[in-house]
């Protein structure tokens, strides 16, 4: 277990939801979800408040609103949650370079060596989390450890708006007593799985034989058996790269001709056809992907043996894999992503970190 970094884990509070309370007094302590409330319409994000009634992201509009009836749908605005994230981000890089982003509002720190020379990591994570509010009027919370892992577990404990410090001598029994559920990285079927055999912390996991693991949960194993013990070693890694790059539609109608379906393909490649554009990237796999009137999901893909960022090709490919089996009902989205990048040969540097006081 390695004990000498300081990750940081930080996590805005319902950060949409919070930005339209923020901007919109009406809205505060009201029931809010930012996306489409209609039969069509998916949860983006949901205030606490919402929360309450059981209302969460990816939750259609219609579902929602059978929770909640009073619940309050408001138009996501995309331009101003990016505003409000550059503020936040800016505020990072106050402290660190080492700065991993997962979206508009989260994102690892390494502050092991930190610009202000500031030894405690739970510190540098206080005050952030302070000058966030007094810069934009919202609230973070913060999970503090030795590595990502513990840092993402350590950041969902006293949410909203608080920060769990897990220092090195703590992490095991932290660990030991920690819900199965509670670890980042196992889903809701794994964690049941887990329940079934009887395993239902930390504590029964470590218990565990390595070969055990593996023959119940795959490649998946290994995992859960080192993050048990204190060990993740993934870096945090700035600029974090995409492992794919596409484009999506969600029709107004359910769509059932093929015909149709082709039309809507190139609409959707000429959209990624500007993203691909703007990341100057090139991939093998391209991969359709079909939404079913049912909600069932399905992705066809194909490899070539080139790398290409050519769009007549990436088209093709797609209309090849919607042909490849008839749709089994009508459809409601239409997706074409590329991926399997070119990798550059840059080799990566490794640099020592110095142990400090956490």
């Amino acid at each position: 277990m390695d004990q000498s970094r300081k990750i940081i884990h930080v996590d805005m509070d319902a950060f949409y939801a919070s930005v339209e309370q923020l901007d919109n007094p009406d809205l505060q302590d009201k029931a809010l979800a930012v996306g489409g409330g209609t039969e069509r319409g998916v949860v983006a994000a949901a205030s606490y408040e919402a929360r309450k009634f059981g209302i969460r992201s990816a939750m259609s509009g219609e579902a929602a609103r059978r929770k909640c009836p009073h619940l309050i749908f408001v138009k996501p605005r995309f331009s101003r949650y990016k505003e409000v994230s550059k503020v936040v981000h800016s505020i990072f890089y106050q402290y660190t370079n080492l700065v991993e982003a997962l979206s508009l509002d989260e994102a690892y720190l390494d502050v092991t060596n930190n610009k202000k020379g500031i030894p405690s990591a739970t510190l540098i994570a206080e005050e952030i989390r302070t000058k966030i509010y007094e810069l934009t009027g919202l609230t973070a919370s913060a999970g503090i450890s030795i590595n990502k892992f513990l840092a993402k577990v350590a950041s969902d404990y006293n949410k909203p708006n608080g920060q769990k410090t897990i220092p090195p001598e703590e992490v095991i029994n932290f660990l030991s007593d920690l819900d199965v559920r509670k670890f980042h990285g196992v889903g809701k079927v794994t964690a049941e799985k887990m329940y079934r055999k009887g395993w239902y912390t930390g504590a029964d996991l470590r218990n565990q034989s390595l070969s055990n693991l593996e023959k119940h949960f795959g490649k998946s194993g290994q995992f859960y058996y080192d993050v048990v013990r204190g060990i993740h070693l993934s870096p945090v890694r700035p600029q974090r790269k995409p492992k794919s790059v596409g484009a999506e539609r969600t029709f107004d109608k359910n769509i059932s001709s093929e015909i149709f379906m082709v039309s809507r393909l190139e609409d959707i490649a000429s959209a990624l056809d500007q993203r691909l554009l703007k990341t100057k990237i090139s991939g093998k796999t391209i991969t359709l992907k079909i939404k079913y009137s049912d909600f069932v999901t399905q992705t066809r893909s194909k490899t070539v043996p080139y790398y290409t960022s050519d769009i007549a090709v990436i088209l093709e490919i797609a209309k090849e894999l919607l042909f490849q089996e008839k749709p089994k009902n009508s459809v409601r989205l239409l997706g074409i992503s590329l991926s399997n990048f070119k990798k550059p040969s840059t080799k990566k540097k490794v640099e020592a970190q110095l142990k400090l006081a956490f």
